[in-house]
């Protein structure tokens, strides 16, 4: 692999995680990213008490997306070898982590929105 593309990016995922997966997590991460754009621009302005509890919700994110990982590729934390697999398990739980508060925080905008209405 003399460069690294969108191509192969999107072929390594799809081998990691298979075809299905990998897709329904593109589109669910879309879906989730599009309605957190929507409340931005709905509401005009970052509730501080919905923030809070996103942030709250980042470590569980965060274990969460590093075990989802470690089942789908079969692997466990003892099979952590040098210092680029340290950095993509970093990477994987800061992933999980910033997902899971923007899931939240959407998530609770626009639950409390439809029940106040």
């Amino acid at each position: 692999m003399e460069q690294l593309t969108l191509e192969t990016l999107i072929a390594v995922f799809e081998e990691i995680f298979g075809r299905p997966l990998f897709w329904v997590m593109v589109v669910a991460a879309a879906v989730i990213t599009l309605a957190y754009i929507y409340v931005l621009i709905r509401d005009r302005s970052v509730s501080m008490r919905k923030f809070l509890l996103a942030q709250l919700s980042m470590p569980i994110g965060a274990v969460a997306a590093v075990v989802f990982v470690q089942s789908v590729t079969h692997s466990q934390l003892r099979d952590i070898g040098g210092p680029i697999d340290v950095i993509v398990l970093l990477g994987v739980a800061a992933m999980g982590a910033v997902g899971t508060a923007i899931f939240v925080y959407t998530a609770q905008s626009l639950l409390r929105w439809k029940l106040s209405s």
